[in-house]
């Protein structure tokens, strides 16, 4: 994903040429192809081969990524995880805990 968030789209080949680590050919485009499929990447056909494009900026992939972990988690145990996630929020920044506060806050305005 990282590959195709820096630019324009890619075709297998040229996904494969940007790995640190080479891999097959079919790899890569398994892999793309499940991303595809996962809704991660938008594709078109060009010529013979498709060439990809993330589906989603990166920070909607992140949101989308919290969404679903936090989710999971919250359906388990709401207390812990949300104590957990306000002390990380508070140890990494005063002004994150302040940006949490207000999006709570806009959160309860708009209920």
């Amino acid at each position: 994903m990282s590959i195709l968030w820096t630019g324009e789209p890619m075709s297998v080949r040229e996904v494969a040429g940007k790995l640190r680590k080479k891999l097959a050919h079919t790899t890569v485009m398994t892999t793309l192809d499940r991303l595809y499929k996962k809704g991660l990447l938008a594709r078109e056909r060009e010529g013979i081969a498709y060439v990809y494009r993330p589906a989603m900026s990166r920070d909607e992939f992140h949101g989308k990524l919290v969404e679903e972990t936090v989710g999971a988690l919250l359906e388990k145990s709401t207390g812990t995880v949300l104590a957990a996630l306000v002390d990380t929020v508070a140890d990494l920044d005063q002004e994150n805990l302040e940006r949490l506060e207000a999006l709570i806050a806009e959160r309860r305005r708009r209920k």
